[in-house]
């Protein structure tokens, strides 16, 4: 049993008393309805050993919950005017009309159907951290399959390839302008390219007993996208994996800055009572814009702009979502103007959340 910090209003107590049945060693939960924070739970240990307790600013790295802040980053842009979904990536990034990809467009980043579901140039994970040779190398290849044909879920290449779209059109790199556009002015605890100055927060990730989610009956695709380069779950430890920018999977926060900053999607643009987007360009999270078998993941995926849809299993339809490697969960429900998000480190072998996430997600709709 865990026991518990923080609060949940009444109504959704069954929140919390799933949180505290859950097989956790350190974790958070958040939920928002109509910009107010209803549920914000810690609890538990920063380490496997329990000698750190989680605290009510202990971060984590959320691995692909990243990739809803990345997301999000360029739904500002575009609502903006500075960035068209609809243009090929090459408008912004010239070099990337190599190898056939003239006509792939920014949409197909934002919907892993670019093609681009990993390198083809085998690498190591020093070029994790070498933001221009990671992008290099991705606009120079040919993509694995006919772009906006499929998607194939981009796990570690989504980040660099919007990111530097991004960079172009602003001269900043992707972390920058969401520190600076996002997380800031709404005092949001996440971050892409974490300070040295907050090492000390953060909890240690504890890998999961049955490893990886591809094995040896996995496609050639799926093991590209896992295993080029090869990540044991302990580079997350290391300064040189927290200081770079990988805006598919290194982010840190927790349950709390992840709920309040998708609150901004939930409510139509405005969070902590500041308009930093307008509701239509919200909304555009959910134009689908492919549907159908993942090449890498083995599901079906209804993907939107930067996130993935309701595909009917939860109960309002304008719900987008995402998960990280391990457990870690967003999902914003436009309707309820609700948001979730829930952050651990004890993790599981999935890439797409697991039951501790789900319980809590029912419990927050009173199922």
């Amino acid at each position: 049993m865990l026991t518990s910090e923080g609060f949940a209003h009444d109504r959704y107590a069954a929140v919390r008393e799933a949180f505290e049945r859950n097989d956790e060693v350190g974790a958070s939960v958040c939920v928002t309805v109509e910009g107010e924070t209803v549920v914000d739970l810690w609890g538990g240990f920063a380490d496997e050993t329990r000698t750190r307790p989680w605290s009510r600013d202990t971060i984590v790295n959320v691995y692909s919950v990243t990739k809803t802040m990345t997301s999000l980053t360029a739904l500002l842009l575009a609502d903006r005017g500075e960035l068209d979904f609809d243009a090929p990536v090459a408008r912004y990034w010239p070099e990337f009309a190599a190898g056939g990809k003239e006509s792939v467009k920014v949409s197909h980043l934002m919907s892993h159907s670019s093609g681009l579901s990993g390198w083809r140039e085998p690498i190591t994970a020093d070029v994790l951290y070498d933001w221009e040779k990671a992008t290099a190398l991705l606009a120079a290849q040919e993509p694995f399959w006919k772009p906006g044909t499929a998607s194939g879920y981009h796990a570690s290449t989504q980040g660099y390839l919007v990111g530097e779209v991004v960079r172009r059109i602003t001269g900043r790199s992707l972390g920058t302008v969401f520190r600076q556009e996002i997380a800031e002015p709404l005092g949001a605890d996440f971050h892409i390219g974490l300070p040295a100055s907050e090492d000390a927060r953060v909890a240690d990730l504890i890998a999961p007993p049955d490893g990886p989610p591809f094995d040896a009956g996995s496609t050639e695709l799926q093991l590209n996208a896992a295993l080029n380069p090869e990540l044991d779950v302990a580079v997350t430890g290391t300064r040189a994996w927290r200081g770079a920018e990988i805006p598919a999977g290194n982010g840190h926060g927790n349950a709390r800055s992840v709920a309040e900053i998708h609150a901004l999607l939930a409510n139509g643009g405005v969070a902590k009572g500041k308009r930093l987007l307008s509701e239509a360009g919200c909304r555009r999270a959910l134009e689908i814009q492919i549907e159908g078998p993942d090449l890498i993941l083995p599901i079906r995926m209804r993907w939107g702009l930067g996130f993935a849809v309701n595909n009917g299993l939860m109960p309002n339809p304008n719900t987008v979502y995402w998960g990280g490697y391990g457990g870690s969960v967003a999902l914003i429900d436009m309707d309820a103007r609700m948001t979730f998000a829930y952050a651990m480190n004890k993790m599981s072998g999935t890439t797409t959340g697991d039951d501790r996430a789900l319980g809590l997600i029912m419990a927050a709709y009173g199922m």
